[in-house]
């Protein structure tokens, strides 16, 4: 931090990082372990975007889904958001560590800290303010997202914290809803992955599965419930209206068009320059 204070006291903060061009690929960066007593570390990898500018920018780290995919997540998302001007790290949990999915067996321990391990390369750099940085995930991504800033569940481990939350088509049958920010849950109705309901048992502070739940303190969590959309609504090559086995993820694409512009907002209120 004392080196990165006398870069930028020198102005050298101020001249632009090497990263992907919005329209063309991403940068690939090596991710560190972001857990210093981490006995057995993986060298993890993400795919980088920066918009144009100086910064310093507000940054969005970016979590796939079971099936991994990042880069996938990086062209559809990371791509976008880096163009409404921030940083993007789409975070590759699975490659590295010789994966090729989690859909249907329990993630890696140290897996649930990657949201961390790119909050903390962020964080590091000279473009990005730290104080600025989101978490956006998708369905298994979407449940570490969320564990990402719940309340005595991980945050308090480090230093460096995340400003607000998003997850699309999570799990939320395992959380309190007690979450340290503003967080923004995006859900299809016709979801089959997981329940609607936990979520909205979970918004409205409703217990279950033993798991005690306070009202008042889920009143930073929003939800939004698209009725025509089921799970991976936002992919773009299941629309209009391709199916998946056994479900229609977007029957018109309406509800991803306005899941864009409700995660633009957000992240517009929660770390856009003020």
């Amino acid at each position: 931090m004392l080196l990165k204070a006398l870069l930028i006291a020198a102005g050298l903060a101020a001249l632009p990082c090497v990263a992907g061009e919005i329209d063309g690929a991403p940068q690939i960066v090596p991710l560190e372990s972001a857990l210093e007593s981490n006995p057995n570390p993986v060298q993890l990898q993400g795919a980088l975007r920066r918009p144009e500018g100086s910064g310093p920018f507000g940054a969005v780290v970016l979590l796939h889904g079971c099936n991994g995919n990042y880069l996938r997540v990086d062209a559809r998302w990371g791509r976008m958001i880096a163009a409404w001007g921030y940083v993007t790290l789409s975070v590759d949990s699975l490659g590295t560590r010789n994966i090729a999915d989690t859909c249907n067996q329990p993630w890696p321990f140290d897996m649930g800290f990657d949201a961390y391990r790119g909050l903390k390369f962020l964080a590091e750099r000279f473009d990005v303010d730290p104080k600025r940085v989101a978490v956006l995930g998708f369905s298994s991504g979407a449940r570490m997202a969320l564990w990402s800033v719940e309340r005595n569940s991980i945050e308090h481990l480090f230093a460096d914290r995340f400003r607000s939350a998003i997850a699309f088509d999570p799990g939320c049958n395992a959380f309190a809803g007690h979450m340290t920010v503003p967080t923004l849950i995006l859900i299809g109705e016709r979801e089959d992955r997981t329940r609607v309901q936990d979520c909205r048992d979970m918004v409205a502070g409703r217990s279950s599965l033993g798991i005690t739940r306070d009202g008042t303190a889920t009143r930073g969590v929003k939800l939004l419930v698209y009725p025509d959309a089921d799970h991976a609504f936002d992919v773009p090559r299941f629309q209009p209206g391709k199916q998946l086995p056994g479900h229609w993820p977007d029957d018109d694409g309406q509800a991803t068009g306005d899941a864009t512009q409700e995660l633009h907002s957000f992240l517009d209120e929660t770390i856009g320059r003020r």
